[in-house]
């Protein structure tokens, strides 16, 4: 076996070992080749502006984002900061609608699944992270953490492009 295939085969059998589940580009529900909310945007290219997002449960059982919309100009590179200041892992996937949906279906399976992705991020408990993107479609998307019943609790925002 060469060296390549050898270190696949051991990087695969460390994930099941760990029960940790990584999405594969071109999984129903998981693909990184287009965004229906526009592209990765240029960290290295001025950002419109920076919106900062938190994410949190509440006392009454719901977990939210703040804000839950923002309305962005179509062609308006924003960076997103993230950050979780829940007692749980939370997520921040953005898409369509009917991909979250989809994705969400994946995540149901394996609630494990990591994201670093160029349109989500997973962050633990105090945890933050930044997402710059670039919105080249005008339409309504979605930010949504797609862990197992936290869409639920409420667990979803609006982006508006005009």
């Amino acid at each position: 076996m060469n060296t390549r295939i050898s270190a696949l085969v051991g990087a695969a059998a460390l994930a099941l070992s760990t029960g940790l589940a990584l999405a594969a580009p071109g999984e129903p529900g998981h693909s990184h080749r287009t965004f229906a909310a526009g592209e990765p945007g240029d960290p290295n290219k001025p950002v419109a502006r920076t919106i900062e997002v938190t994410m949190k449960e509440t006392d009454d059982a719901k977990m939210l984002f703040e804000p839950n919309k923002v309305e962005i100009k179509r062609g308006e590179q924003v960076r997103f900061v993230l950050k979780n200041v829940g007692q749980v892992d939370h997520e921040f996937m953005l898409d369509s609608v009917a991909n979250n949906a989809k994705h969400k279906i994946q995540m149901e399976k394996n609630p494990d699944m990591e994201h670093d992705d160029p349109n989500g991020k997973r962050l633990a408990p105090n945890g933050s992270n930044e997402i710059v993107w670039r919105f080249t479609k005008a339409g309504t998307f979605e930010f949504a953490c797609l862990i197992p019943g936290h869409y639920e609790s409420g667990m979803k925002g609006t982006v508006v492009v005009k």
